[in-house]
């Protein structure tokens, strides 16, 4: 134990004399340097001297006996996980999750995540996965995933865990707003394909366009639908709700098919070379129909764009529910051929120069989720008039088609049924219809 510690001791101190060599070196070398520029690099120097000792003290002393690269990873997952919830370092099992998601294909639950509050938090659930279909919500707080509590768990690791081989099972324990208990959802894990942009029609004259998330095809699919649509539609209604995000260009293109001109969103970091700016270009422009964008907790990041844009520009009404608030940059930068590093480099900023990092967009009609609250009147009759109204009914009842089946088969319209089930998209319509007829059309 004594020679060991003499080792110890004898490591520090020669860390110690290189240190001071290096710093004289420095001092003697940089005779034309500032003497601020000296004692940063004698602190950089100090610094390093300081971690290189923890470093030999752990893997001498440490009881798990850990190797030099497990701790040199683990160093790299706490500096990069303690500078802000998205950056992190990605080992091969990581970097190689990461990169499957550009395939567009992969086994998984069907949810987005991310840190809100220290918290594991649900984003959006994508249309038609396992995860929407069990239940789950935008704004779910996952407790644990099996047995393991994500309460220390980077977004990384409990994206790792989620994902695995198609038909395989997980739990995953949640909390959510409004409910006294846990909830606990037992999910068969599938291939999750993401059919980003698909479009209906509203009565007759409104377009719905929904986009689920921003991969490379969305401004393209968009587009599409507008062009094809385009001779009888008087009104469109984009609906991005519980849509987590994607590619910045994605957005920035989307936007600029409903404006002509003016800033869309612009990015600032710390090295000026990260700062650009995005602006609408006329020729790109494809409508000037009126719009109504829906937007919940669940739309996030490249929504948020998108969503604050056009509600900054004027060109749009933006309905629904305040969004996520994820409004800052990430690079992936390669360290070695299997390993990398997402870093944060900067944030972005909407036309006005407001942020949404934290913050999010408010809408401009505020319209909670739930389903429209009829009262059916059809039964205020006479009295005289009821045998003869209920034996009509009768009669229609025996032909009916069930509106389950319809609606589940109806691939080209929403119905009036439909739209009692969506307050927020009832809303939507409303609002268009209104700006239909204000516009002359």
């Amino acid at each position: 134990m004594k020679n060991t510690k003499m080792m110890v001791v004898g490591f520090i101190s020669a860390l110690s004399i290189s240190v001071a060599l290096s710093t004289s070196l420095l001092a003697k070398n940089n005779t034309k340097a500032e003497p601020a520029e000296v004692s940063a690099e004698a602190s950089r120097l100090q610094s390093l001297a300081k971690f290189t000792k923890v470093l030999g003290i752990v893997e001498q002393y440490n009881v798990d006996g850990l190797t030099i690269d497990q701790l040199i990873d683990k160093s790299l997952q706490g500096m990069l996980s303690n500078l802000d919830a998205h950056s992190t370092y990605l080992d091969k099992k990581s970097y190689d999750s990461l990169k499957s998601q550009t395939d567009g294909e992969f086994g998984g639950l069907g949810i987005t995540v991310g840190m809100r509050d220290n918290a594991l938090t649900v984003i959006a659930p994508i249309e038609g996965t396992p995860a929407d279909k069990a239940g789950m919500k935008a704004g779910d707080i996952i407790l644990k995933i099996n047995d393991q509590s994500t309460l220390s768990m980077t977004i990384d690791d409990a994206v790792a865990i989620m994902r695995g081989a198609p038909k395989t099972p997980i739990d995953l324990t949640i909390v959510r707003k409004g409910t006294a208990d846990p909830i606990k959802f037992h999910i068969v894990r599938e291939i999750i394909t993401v059919d980003s942009v698909y479009s209906r029609t509203i009565s007759n004259n409104i377009l719905y366009i929904r986009v689920t998330s921003f991969d490379k095809k969305v401004a393209s699919g968009v587009k599409a639908a507008i062009k094809k649509n385009a001779a009888k539609s008087k009104g469109i209604i984009l609906d991005l709700r519980n849509n987590p995000g994607g590619l910045l260009d994605q957005a920035v293109e989307l936007t600029d098919l409903f404006v002509d001109e003016g800033i869309i969103v612009s990015q600032k970091g710390r090295d000026k070379a990260d700062d650009v700016t995005y602006k609408a270009t006329k020729s790109t422009t494809v409508t000037d129909l009126p719009l109504v964008v829906l937007v919940n907790e669940g739309s996030a990041s490249a929504s948020e764009i998108v969503s604050g844009a056009l509600q900054d520009l004027k060109r749009g009404v933006i309905v629904g529910e305040k969004t996520f608030g994820k409004g800052s940059v990430q690079v992936v930068m390669p360290i070695t051929e299997t390993e990398a590093i997402k870093l944060t480099v900067a944030r972005y900023y909407l036309p006005s120069g407001r942020t949404i990092q934290a913050v999010g967009v408010s809408p401009d009609i505020q319209v909670t989720s739930g389903e429209v609250k009829n009262h059916d009147k059809q039964f205020n009759i006479k009295e005289s008039d009821l045998k003869k109204h209920l034996e009509s009914e009768l009669e229609k009842a025996d032909g009916m088609i069930d509106v389950t089946e319809a609606n589940a088969t109806n691939k080209t319209t929403i119905t009036a049924e439909q739209l009692d089930q969506d307050i927020q998209l009832k809303e939507g319509v409303d609002i268009i219809k209104a700006l239909i007829i204000v516009k002359g059309k």
